[in-house]
């Protein structure tokens, strides 16, 4: 009889065994998601609809299984909302832990230094993850740079992170500009620096183009910037063609060959190097600049350099072929 019960005894234990390895197996064993997934749990979402979810999508077996291996060998802490990647074969103890305290997906919207707001709204618009309506931002009001976001946030929130960090920037830095410079107030300096983003493509030249923009501020010459004849056309955008003569010589507030001082406004979304070169621009005499030919400029101080210069820059578009 002893032995007997001793049998049962032996074939209980291994049967426990048995049904704990399946139960544990069921919870740490591989899944059968074949590809890295992504899945998003809602806002105030409770595990169990979370994981109905889950099954739903064909990511757990069974909603029932899952909830309750989580409830015996799982974390009580609340799943998080938010979009997450779950690895091919991730198990519902990893799934549930991704859930849980994983990092939430983050993608990134980026504002190249010297776009204008027009083609920021439109970037906006056009990213599919985000929500909601926004109108075009004020011109400079945006600074450029490279922000994350998750699937489902608003525009008009991520836009304001992008106004904020410009009204931040400014904050800080405005106070350490250098004496003398020729701009009074923020909004100038801002206008200012969209002509230095929008006139040099070359890094090292921004404090150079700066200080002779300066320098024409302070001597009462107009600014004569190309890129403020342009704006009032296209709002930022490239014009595509030559420039008319009868744009050199339209009166609007933007154009700079037609008026005195700086533009009405910014005509785009300076950078943070465009603005600090506007702070601290380069000691320097030059009033003039034309294109050398490499991509930047060849500067000088005098009208008479200045012709020599532009002498040589027909010489090279003669030699390309781009004029007679």
């Amino acid at each position: 009889m002893k032995r007997g019960i001793l049998v049962l005894f032996a074939v209980a234990v291994v049967a426990i065994a048995g049904i704990a390895g399946w139960f544990a197996s069921g919870w740490y064993a591989a899944s059968a998601i074949e590809e890295d997934t992504a899945f998003i749990v809602p806002s105030g979402a409770s595990l169990t609809s979370t994981a109905a979810k889950l099954e739903e999508q064909g990511l757990i077996a069974s909603s029932d299984a899952f909830l309750l291996r989580a409830k015996i060998l799982g974390s009580g802490d609340p799943v998080k909302a938010g979009e997450f990647m779950l690895p091919a074969g991730a198990s519902p103890a990893n799934i549930l832990d991704t859930l849980q305290h994983g990092e939430v997906i983050r993608r990134m919207v980026t504002v190249p230094e010297g776009l204008p707001s027009i083609m920021v709204h439109e970037r906006l618009m056009a990213e599919p993850l985000l929500t909601g309506e926004v109108e075009v931002p004020a011109e400079g009001s945006v600074m450029p740079d490279s922000y994350d976001f998750e699937r489902g946030d608003t525009r008009a929130a991520v836009l304001a992170r992008m106004q904020q960090a410009m009204t931040d920037f400014l904050a800080a830095e405005w106070p350490k500009r250098d004496p003398g410079i020729p701009v009074k107030t923020m909004n100038e300096a801002l206008s200012l620096a969209a002509i230095v983003e929008k006139e040099t493509g070359v890094p090292s030249e921004r404090r150079m183009v700066a200080g002779l923009y300066s320098n024409r501020l302070k001597v009462g010459m107009r600014l004569q910037a190309d890129p403020t004849i342009i704006y009032p056309i296209t709002k930022g955008k490239p014009l595509g063609r030559r420039i008319k003569r009868s744009e050199i010589d339209a009166v609007n507030g933007y154009n700079t060959y037609s008026m005195d001082g700086l533009p009405r406004g910014p005509i785009t979304n300076p950078g943070r190097e465009s603005i600090l070169a506007v702070l601290h621009p380069a000691d320097t005499k030059a009033l003039y600049m034309v294109a050398d030919g490499s991509g930047g400029h060849a500067f000088a101080d005098s009208l008479s350099d200045h012709n020599d210069n532009v002498v040589k820059w027909r010489r090279i578009r003669r030699e390309r072929g781009e004029i007679p």
